[in-house]
């Protein structure tokens, strides 16, 4: 479907331009609508076309193709111009229209699949020993997130189902792969949901109830290195476990937040039909 629609599209686009653009390529549809519509008026069933008025149109449209001919000789450059802006918007659309946001997922390994499903079916797990406060507040941690002094980390606000999920989650990244994570936001009420979207795009876009946080669905979370947390994926060691957390989550039915346009590696969250607020 998609293989016929982007050509149509373009063709439809390069009718339209050649419309906007030419006077005489309007100014023959004009001539032609008109002459259509004599014959139309003329036409009567079941009389057959006659042999004149036959010639006659195969006449009109050749002089038309001469017409548009010379019109694309002594114009190339401006109809060249067109269709770049034209075509380059669809390519672009194209490229970006792929699921893979990050270099190097397309083929990474699914192995942690059979121990997630299979944890999913296990005991009930309980949350970590929270992290003390200043662990939180560091030069490293508020360069990234600049406002998580603030955020809500109390498993007990989230929803059952997303947390037996996540902390499933956690034990496969540090018994499987030796990532050691931790919680930074979980619930967060509509009053915060809207401050953080006031801060900026590079934040979040979304507003009160447009976000799983708002209904215990969703939560940020980080690795933790020598006792310390790592944000930022610039670091090598952590890029890796984002890759990783990415097939985990998954696999675990959690939708990870670095596929997005604005990638939030930290970010996963349980989709569920008619929740969000749009």
């Amino acid at each position: 479907m998609l293989l016929f629609f982007v050509p149509a599209a373009f063709l439809a686009a390069c009718f339209a331009c050649s419309i906007l653009l030419f006077s005489p390529v309007r100014e023959a549809l004009l001539v032609h609508w008109q002459m259509l519509r004599q014959r139309m008026r003329r036409w009567r069933w079941p009389a057959p076309l006659s042999p004149l008025a036959l010639q006659g149109g195969v006449a009109a449209c050749s002089r038309s193709w001469r017409q548009l001919q010379q019109l694309l000789r002594r114009r190339w450059l401006l109809v060249l111009a067109a269709l770049v802006l034209v075509t380059v918007p669809v390519l672009l659309a194209l490229m970006l229209a792929g699921r893979t946001m990050l270099d190097g997922f397309q083929g990474a390994e699914r192995d942690s699949n059979e121990q997630v499903l299979a944890l999913l079916q296990g005991e009930q797990l309980t949350a970590p020993v929270a992290l003390p406060p200043l662990a939180f507040t560091t030069a490293e941690v508020l360069q990234v997130r600049p406002m998580l002094a603030s955020a809500d980390r109390n498993w007990q606000l989230l929803h059952p189902g997303f947390s037996q999920r996540l902390l499933r989650v956690f034990r496969v990244m540090r018994e499987q792969y030796g990532y050691e994570m931790a919680i930074l936001e979980g619930y967060r009420s509509p009053e915060r949901q809207n401050l953080l979207a006031q801060a900026g795009s590079n934040v979040t876009n979304a507003r009160a109830f447009q976000s799983y946080h708002q209904f215990g669905l969703a939560a940020d979370c980080a690795f933790l290195r020598d006792g310390k947390l790592q944000i930022s994926e610039k670091d090598p060691w952590a890029m890796r476990g984002y890759r990783l957390y990415d097939e985990v989550a998954e696999a675990a039915g959690l939708r990870w937040g670095g596929r997005w346009t604005m990638m939030d590696f930290g970010h996963v969250e349980l989709q569920q039909a008619g929740v969000l607020h749009k």
